[in-house]
């Protein structure tokens, strides 16, 4: 089992930065990555990162995102935001990869969600 708690979302204009955290405890030696979920589209997969540090990143937030990780005995995951544009609004959650790909069905925890949105 694993407990996933995001924190970090709010009110971003255009061009700002944001960093989200995802506090992680109980068995996280597996891949961990973040997902959004914009007004009236399906959950999206974002970036993941694996244990030992690889990460990959969806087409639309290379060069702008980052995603990073501790592990200690509860770990946290970070995704640094840059560059945030209106289209990043949305609740994003993470969750934790029990399968080998980065398809929403591949992971089988989630947290609650941060909202983050975009200011006109």
């Amino acid at each position: 089992q694993v407990r996933l708690i995001e924190s970090g979302g709010g009110l971003v204009q255009a061009g700002d930065s944001l960093r989200l955290s995802c506090a992680a405890s109980g068995r996280t030696f597996y891949h961990l990555g973040w997902f959004r979920q914009a007004p009236g589209k399906e959950r999206e997969f974002v970036a993941v990162i694996s244990f030992t540090g690889t990460t990959d990143y969806a087409d639309s937030v290379k060069g702008r995102f980052t995603i990073s990780r501790n592990n200690t005995i509860i770990t946290t995951v970070w995704l640094q935001m840059n560059s945030l544009k209106p289209e990043d609004t949305a609740v994003y959650y993470c969750a934790r990869r029990r399968g080998t790909d980065d398809a929403e069905a591949d992971f089988d925890s989630w947290g609650q969600g941060t909202q983050v949105t975009g200011s006109p």
